[in-house]
């Protein structure tokens, strides 16, 4: 195994050696490394790059004496975006009610319409919103729903948004019928066929996951949409892990509803969301902050929240013309390649197991997720994080445990390989301290 010492000399004088000292003009920085690209006498792939990745690397300012392997809550955001943000801040500062209101917050127009052509739909089509929760919670509550009306979710669906059909129930008398699916799913069929079979006459409304949180599973969305559509039942999409993080449009979906966090693949400022309602569905769904009669058929209606920083979602725009920049299809291979160099390690041992199917990468991206038989997945956790300053969080579910690791674009090679080396160390059964009662 790499010692300490080698580990932290590498980082600092490897190919992401200039991270601790390149620490502004983020843009400019992802823009040279693209023109910089192929220019190395060394001919790699661009995925393997690490001359080019440092440089995005170098874009983000974050604190290196940890390893980053929860981007899966939240992502740092480039520094251009950070200083935007707080930038919006500042001026907002200087007289809040006049250059709030009359100066930055009509800029929310042009966000909406950059996030319109990224994901692929009319601008009229979304609201911006603070998280995937407030998006998905809105439809929930939105959704007229009677007594016996039924709604299929997952087992494994985010634990807020089962929270929430779990309130209506108890409020309004709906059914929520809840179904399992096979983990590790090698066939999509499974997963399509395990929703047809809880379809009935009464069935309102599917939500779906696109990428399940605690697994990193991307389900068959489009499939789902098309098999419910046929039966006049909308598509809810859990979007919290997808957007920005593999390139996909709405015509790829065809979910009525799309919920999405900006501050976890896109690097928008904590707090902020995207919502997607196809326009048919607008005027059905009512808000959930009042809005005037007026609004009715207007998305801008689920914005209707009250005071908030409008320089959030402003500096929504300068998260955008990153990941236009490095685009997301170089984000997702990257992300695969980085999971290969510790998986195809462990995979290997027979104790590992996997909760997706490591061998077909259009199944997974940039979520992990690996259980080693007899290791208590909470002290293993707290082992990495202690012993080794690897911060990533412990999966405890009723049909499954796991650790979720979730690196990005800011993660160094040595940094994924120095895990791989204590990986394995953990599925030799070399540390005792983590392992089950």
């Amino acid at each position: 195994m790499s010692s300490r010492r080698e580990f932290i000399e590498n980082s600092l004088i490897g190919a992401g050696g200039m991270l601790f000292f390149l620490k502004s003009d983020a843009l400019g920085k992802a823009v040279n490394a693209i023109e910089n690209a192929g220019k190395s006498k060394v001919r790699l792939p661009l995925t393997e790059d690490e001359n080019f990745w440092s440089q995005i690397q170098s874009a983000f300012d974050l604190d290196r004496s940890i390893i980053h392997l929860n981007s899966g809550g939240v992502s740092a955001s480039p520094g251009d975006v950070h200083a935007a943000y707080k930038r919006y801040l500042d001026y907002s500062n200087q007289a809040p009610s006049y250059y709030m209101w009359r100066h930055i917050e009509p800029h929310i127009e042009l966000v909406r319409e950059k996030l319109s052509k990224v994901y692929g739909c009319d601008k009229e089509e979304i609201a911006i919103t603070r998280n995937a929760s407030e998006s998905l919670e809105a439809i929930q509550f939105g959704m007229e729903l009677k007594p016996g009306d039924e709604v299929i979710a997952t087992t494994q669906a985010y634990g807020r948004m089962l929270t929430t059909w779990e309130q209506r129930v108890r409020r309004d008398g709906i059914v929520l019928k809840k179904v399992v699916i096979p983990t590790p799913l090698f066939n999509k069929e499974d997963y399509i066929e395990s929703i047809r079979e809880a379809i009935t006459g009464k069935t309102k409304a599917i939500m779906v996951m696109h990428v399940i949180n605690i697994t990193g599973q991307i389900t068959p969305v489009l499939d789902i949409s098309r098999m419910a559509h046929e039966k006049g039942i909308p598509v809810i999409c859990d979007g919290a892990h997808s957007f920005n993080h593999f390139p996909f449009t709405q015509k790829e979906l065809e979910c009525d509803f799309f919920g999405t966090s900006l501050h976890k693949w896109t690097y928008a400022p904590v707090g902020t969301g995207m919502l997607f309602i196809k326009k048919e569905w607008i005027p059905k769904i009512w808000s959930l902050m009042a809005a005037p009669e007026v609004m009715d058929n207007d998305i801008r209606k689920f914005e209707e929240i009250g005071t908030h920083p409008a320089a959030s979602h402003n500096a929504i725009a300068e998260a955008l013309a990153f990941n236009e920049i490095i685009s997301v299809e170089r984000k997702a291979k990257r992300l695969r390649y980085l999971h290969h160099l510790w998986v195809d390690r462990l995979k290997k041992y027979d104790n590992v197991k996997f909760m997706v199917n490591v061998e077909d990468d259009s199944q997974w991206c940039g979520i992990m997720t690996v259980d080693i038989d007899g290791v208590d997945v909470a002290k293993l956790a707290n082992y990495l994080l202690k012993e080794h300053h690897i911060y990533l969080i412990p999966i405890v579910h009723d049909e499954f445990k796991c650790i979720r690791v979730t690196p990005n674009v800011y993660s160094l090679k040595s940094e994924i390989d120095y895990f791989g080396d204590v990986m394995e160390s953990v599925a030799r059964g070399e540390v005792d301290e983590v392992m089950a009662n």
